[in-house]
């Protein structure tokens, strides 16, 4: 099973659903915004990517800017801060058993498939 974190008024988001759909057919769609994993999942999630917490941060968003931008963040707590405002966590992110990445652009998901 593959599992997508989508956000689908994203449309690099949406671009990466797309691709996937064209590449798979069972796929499990996470709304992330409304079903927002839980601090040990992103966690979990983030490690299969083989990223740091950074990375992943959305930082033209305007609640990175004013709370995030000038402050020193251990990864644990930019990860609670990713949790608690779910719209800072880049996207789409896919996820096939232990390996994951950041489909930006949409064909680094051939990396896992």
């Amino acid at each position: 099973m593959i599992k997508i974190y989508h956000n689908p008024r994203c449309k690099k988001s949406r671009a990466g659903l797309n691709y996937l759909q064209s590449k798979v057919e069972n796929i499990e769609i996470v709304k992330y915004l409304n079903d927002t994993p839980s601090v040990k999942e992103l966690q979990d999630i983030i490690g299969k990517t083989g990223k740091k917490p950074g990375e992943l941060l959305r930082k033209q968003e305007d609640y990175y800017k004013k709370n995030m931008r000038d402050k020193t963040l251990t990864d644990k707590q930019i990860i609670e801060e990713m949790v608690a405002n779910p719209k800072i966590i880049k996207r789409p992110i896919v996820i096939k058993e232990d390996k994951a990445v950041l489909a930006q652009p949409p064909e680094e998901i051939d990396k896992i498939l």
